[in-house]
């Protein structure tokens, strides 16, 4: 080895023409990366399905979750509009005017409450479609008007329970 081939510092090097042959260097002395190239593409192929499943994983989530606060939002319209004594159809039409579509509306009056379900199903294949519902209850306007015995129970829906100071 002539002191002109020394890399500064001393030492082999791809360009101080002594030591090993270029080939042992990841691309040779002029860089050149062919032969590695077909890794990348390997790489990409099986990366780039998995980055797009990740995707519409994340975007279904997404959606599920904006479906079950619109049942959740449209239980409770419905709720209130039962509760003010609206007509059946008045409530249905506010129920389906939050909730998503083709979603199913149970009302029903249990004493002085009323009990509104929603439930809708999640788009999606298989087992992806899933059944979400939003429930929501309210206590019936008509009775809050009364006096008496009758007052305590419409305000104070469990039996049993006193209401009043220093009660919960």
């Amino acid at each position: 080895m002539r002191s002109s081939d020394a890399v500064p510092g001393g030492g082999f090097g791809p360009l101080s023409g002594a030591g090993p042959p270029a080939r042992w260097w990841p691309g040779g002395p002029r860089g050149d990366l062919r032969r590695d190239g077909g890794f990348v593409t390997a790489e990409a192929a099986v990366a780039a399905p998995v980055l797009v499943l990740f995707a519409a994983m994340l975007i279904w989530g997404v959606m599920a979750a904006s479906d079950q606060l619109r049942c959740v939002d449209a239980a409770r319209a419905g709720a209130r509009a039962a509760a003010r004594a609206e007509s059946p159809e008045a409530v249905r039409a506010a129920v389906r005017s939050a909730a998503p579509d083709g979603a199913e509306v149970r009302i029903r009056r249990e004493g002085e409450l009323v009990r509104v379900r929603v439930e809708a199903a999640t788009a999606g294949p298989g087992a992806l479609s899933i059944r979400l519902h939003g429930e929501a209850v309210a206590l019936a306007e008509d009775l809050t008007g009364k006096t008496g015995a009758d007052a305590a129970v419409a305000v104070n829906p469990r039996p049993g329970v006193r209401s009043g100071a220093g009660h919960p």
